[in-house]
């Protein structure tokens, strides 16, 4: 076959022989667990032309696989064609896991070669634990020999943020980490996740598309703190990045190379380290292997890192920055859905993103999208992580619906929106579905619940209205924010997937249910929401949450029948709070129109 990435897989297989190696798996990520990978990383897109954001591929002999969610399905099919790569479906019923399908093989003692540097201490024991005889090698880089001109490690220019944007020096951040070692008995934590980084030193690069954070490790002692960066490419004096470099050492950090953290995990015993703690979720194989390597090993202790929890919830000045930002957001998203409302069969779905970021530049502090826009009209949007291309996007026509999915990084917090909004006359299937996925967005947004509750426990809110008429969405209902971080952020989240952590005060997440037909529509409506205490009582603790987003919900196309009394109070609440809170902002044609668009139903 002439298809590129089937002859990359028939390449994969010769490695394979040459090796003795039975199964080869390539996984999504890259050496720091993170969920988008910068292009150098991008090995599964290398090998099999899937760019979806969640994805991993297990190649034999005989067979090809891609594992992803229900996200990607309809993606997945249409990009793999040619491939000799199959789909494997995950978040479906019947889903059936890498460890678990590779044990179904019924192989004795395989051969399974991973990229050392991009599979995780967790995953590799869980490949132990399902596959008891499986031989397993830790191949770092292991496309490295196939995939010419690969991308190189990415090096951004580096800034730091003052107390005032952040509520919180590093200073005080590394002492109050350095307290919980103390707690674990512990010496030292090697932390690998790149926002943990970035919050932990107050610092932010562009390493990452849409991400905020630098390629790095940091090693944090009793004594010291080590950050294991890409210097190599900032040897100008007088550069923003040497500036934080010598404020960062000021306050007591080392700056090392990137590539010296093997050689430092290497000799730890040496330094002093007779305890380090490592996330499996996010420690790479390969550096474990570095640790075990040292002539006098430290003892490891394995335990999730303190940092996602701490960073999750926000202090008084990343809210107030988040509620700034969601208000400049919520007037770029006024001025850009009355724009689109004039242009309906005028503008394509690019052109359309285009513009949208035309607007937020404008923004003081804006430093880029917080994740690629989706901007989809009608069969596009059934595709819950459309890419919207730039040759050929469908244009806006003045009928059904258009979802566009977006937000901004700006200095002062990150934003994530979805509006799906009418462009001329609507089916009844679509203003049903329409006013479903709005009855499922509202009730959780209403929710009052007690301190202690975790996301799974009432990810049903918003599905209970799809559920009743025997409908359902495949993905989360809600993820996560970071200040001027990552878009998608834990610990917390809200979907159906069991996870204990409990949902606390300060937290921000995403309320976003949705309704996907192929080859018809898709339609999300997305806020994010920040919790709050909602008093005490005789039965203990209670939590609500406030609606940050500022912006409204078209009601023009809703079957008002299927609204509680409930639903209509909030839904014009909070049409009726946007008008009065931006209108004074906008130029007087758009305020206008806003004050027509949200009288209440």
């Amino acid at each position: 076959m002439d298809n590129i990435f089937y002859q990359r897989v028939e390449a994969l297989r010769a490695l394979m022989r040459e090796n003795h190696w039975d199964i080869v798996i390539i996984n999504g990520s890259d050496p720091h667990a993170s969920e988008y990978p910068a292009n150098r990383w991008k090995q599964v897109e290398w090998l099999s032309g899937f760019t979806g954001e969640a994805g991993d591929i297990v190649v034999t002999e005989n067979h090809a696989g891609l594992w992803t969610d229900t996200r990607y399905f309809i993606q997945a099919n249409k990009q793999l064609a040619g491939t000799g790569i199959v789909l494997h479906k995950m978040r479906v019923p019947e889903q059936v896991p890498i460890p678990q399908w590779i044990a179904s093989l019924g192989m004795d003692e395989p051969c399974i070669a991973i990229d050392g540097l991009c599979e995780t201490m967790g995953s590799v024991r869980e490949l132990r634990e399902s596959v008891p005889g499986a031989v397993i090698f830790p191949v770092p880089d292991l496309l490295g020999g196939l995939w010419e001109n690969r991308p190189s490690v990415p090096s951004s220019p580096i800034i730091t943020l003052g107390e005032d944007l952040v509520g919180r020096s590093r200073e005080s951040k590394l002492s109050w980490l350095r307290k919980w070692l103390v707690m674990q008995k512990a010496d030292a934590i090697l932390l690998s996740a790149l926002d943990d980084i970035a919050w932990m030193l107050n610092v932010r690069g562009s390493d990452v598309e849409y991400n905020p954070v630098v390629i790095s490790y940091l090693l944090v002692t009793l004594e010291d703190a080590q950050w294991f960066v890409r210097k190599d490419a900032f040897s100008e004096p007088d550069s923003d990045t040497q500036d934080s470099f010598q404020e960062l050492q000021a306050d007591g950090i080392q700056i090392r190379d990137y590539s010296d953290i093997h050689f430092a995990l290497e000799s730890l015993k040496e330094s002093g380290v007779d305890v380090l703690c490592l996330d499996p979720a996010t420690t790479n194989v390969s550096l474990r292997e570095a640790v075990d390597a040292g002539e006098r090993i430290p003892l490891t202790l394995e335990a999730a890192s303190p940092v996602s929890a701490q960073k999750a919830v926000k202090n008084e000045t990343e809210i107030a920055g988040m509620r700034e930002a969601h208000l400049e957001d919520g007037l770029v998203m006024v001025q850009f859905l009355y724009w689109l409302s004039t242009r309906a069969g005028q503008v394509n779905e690019w052109e359309a993103s285009e513009y949208l970021h035309s607007l937020r530049a404008r923004i003081s502090g804006f430093r880029g999208e917080s994740f690629e826009t989706i901007s989809a009209y009608g069969p596009s949007a059934a595709l819950p992580h459309y890419s919207t291309p730039r040759v050929g996007s469908a244009l806006i026509e003045p009928r059904g619906l258009y979802l566009c999915d977006s937000g901004g990084q700006y200095l002062f917090g990150t934003t994530d929106i979805t509006r799906t909004v009418p462009m001329g006359p609507c089916t009844a299937l679509e203003r049903e579905d329409y006013t479903l996925v709005l009855r499922g967005h509202i009730d959780l947004a209403m929710a009052v619940f007690p301190r202690g509750t975790a996301g799974c426990h009432i990810d049903a809110l918003a599905r209970e209205p799809l559920w009743q008429a025997k409908r359902n969405f495949g993905h989360g209902t809600g993820h996560g924010v970071g200040f001027f971080l990552n878009d998608h952020e834990g610990p917390q989240e809200l979907r159906q997937n069991f996870n204990s952590v409990p949902l606390e005060p300060g937290m921000i997440l995403s309320d976003e249910p949705g309704i996907y037909r192929e080859g018809m529509h898709g339609i999300r409506h997305e806020n994010v929401l920040l919790i709050r205490s909602a008093g005490d009582n005789e039965f203990g603790s209670w939590l609500c949450f406030e609606t940050l987003t500022l912006c409204h919900y078209d009601t023009s196309c809703l079957e008002l029948s299927l609204l509680t009394q409930a639903e209509k109070d909030w839904l014009n609440a909070y049409n009726a709070r946007v008008c009065r809170e931006l209108s004074p902002r906008l130029p007087a044609e758009v305020a206008a129109w806003l004050r027509d668009k949200t009288r209440p139903v």
